[in-house]
């Protein structure tokens, strides 16, 4: 609310872009995998899961983050990969409950392997690390019913910031639509309740962008 005169604030839209920033910390095996996932911090995992969302790529990738692709691809180690794909980064409360995902199973897979497989010299993981770096726009929403085709023309960069990156922004893992609606109190409930429900991971932030605006334009109609 507007502290002056009560009035729900307007949603101001941000643009983002997300650096990667070396690290220094590199795995050559499973071993070594486990012991930098456990000391990196957590920014690193973040840009692992996350970071390819914002990345531009003319490769058709096999899995949504960094760890199952390196496992698959450099240590040729198909089982362990599925394993890692299928982890979903919406599921996790913090990321210290996905670090300790991820270190269970390399674990795990440790324990069923004999022998340990290596990647080459030149293509050991390379951990990074993101830094978001927010832009103002020019652009804004007034109410409810301008959503859909705010977000239906928002760059992919601003629904990454304000329906992705928000959640680990705001202590109870909301995003910031929802915490925009709720000025309104329960009127726009139902809306509030199907965004929730919306998992933005295992997608594309073009196909998202369309599910969302879709998804206002049915709940405000």
């Amino acid at each position: 609310m507007n502290a002056a005169d009560g009035q729900p604030e307007v949603f101001a839209i941000r643009d983002c872009a997300m650096v990667a920033l070396a690290t220094g910390r590199r795995a050559q095996n499973l071993k070594e995998l486990r012991a930098e996932l456990q000391a990196v911090d957590t920014s690193s995992i973040y840009f692992h899961f996350w970071g390819v969302l914002l990345q531009p790529g003319f490769e058709e990738r096999e899995y949504n983050n960094d760890f199952a692709e390196w496992v698959r691809h450099q240590l040729h180690d198909p089982v362990l990969a599925e394993r890692l794909g299928v982890i979903d980064p919406s599921d996790y409360g913090d990321l210290e409950q996905l670090r300790a995902e991820l270190c269970d199973a390399v674990e795990t897979r440790l324990d069923e392997r004999e022998i340990i497989a290596w990647s080459l010299p030149d293509q050991q993981f390379e951990f990074r690390r993101s830094q978001i770096v927010v832009f103002r726009t020019p652009d804004s929403i007034a109410e409810p019913a301008d959503l859909p085709g705010a977000i239906g023309h928002m760059s992919t960069s601003s629904l990454f910031y304000h329906f992705i990156d928000a959640r680990r922004r705001v202590p109870d893992g909301t995003d910031d639509f929802r915490a925009w609606l709720c000025q309104w109190g329960e009127e726009h409930r139902p809306l509030i309740d199907a965004l929730a429900g919306v998992d933005p991971y295992f997608t594309t932030l073009v196909d998202l962008r369309q599910r969302l605006a879709a998804l206002c334009a049915d709940q405000l109609s």
